[in-house]
């Protein structure tokens, strides 16, 4: 099994529900057939080791200096794919974007080890519209930092990915809803 396919089968286990009516409330407020929660996966330590290798597989090949993205979806998916890169001695800085800017001290949004001016990938782990996403990019870069590429865990297909590529041209989906709608018909 390859760690696309087992955390899509982790996924399926602790993160995603769906049902024939639409009955989960999205943030948008709209009703869903689909309802997506990463952070049991990416919580866990299978999950973690699972997230972190597949997004430092889709964003070694880019010259990035940080990853990270909105806190609280991006977090353990961002410090997952640090340790990673530095397993694979390509070693990769974690950063978070905060919702609110410190007020206190230096004010701003980002944390984390990084210089303006640094290449970045932002990361998510559930994409619907891609607000979040877009959200974590304009924030990295009223902080100075270069966003050269988007990754999200897991894809709704909902718009969100093409909302994204208008604020940054390389954006890819480790896993999309149609994996894991695939694993959980093919399993039943």
């Amino acid at each position: 099994m390859t760690y696309q396919e087992e955390l899509i089968a982790l996924l399926c286990a602790k993160s995603f529900q769906y049902s024939r009516e639409p009955k989960f409330k999205l943030v948008s407020g709209r009703l869903s057939r689909f309802y997506v929660n990463c952070k049991p996966t990416t919580l866990s330590p299978r999950g973690m080791f699972l997230a972190g290798h597949l997004v430092f597989d889709a964003i070694k090949a880019c010259d990035v200096q940080g990853v990270g993205g909105l806190t609280f979806g991006a977090d353990p998916i961002a410090v997952a794919t640090a340790f990673a890169s530095e397993l694979q001695q390509q070693p990769i800085q974690a950063f978070s974007i905060r919702k609110t800017r410190k007020d206190h001290g230096i004010i701003r949004w980002v944390e984390g080890d990084l210089q303006p001016g640094a290449s970045v990938a932002i990361i998510d782990d559930v994409a619907t519209t891609g607000g979040s996403t877009i959200k974590a990019i304009e924030r990295a870069r009223e902080e100075g930092l270069k966003v050269v590429k988007a990754v999200i865990l897991v894809d709704r297909q909902e718009g969100g990915l093409e909302n994204i590529r208008e604020h940054v041209a390389d954006v890819t989906a480790v896993i999309t809803r149609d994996d894991l709608m695939a694993h959980v018909e093919g399993s039943a």
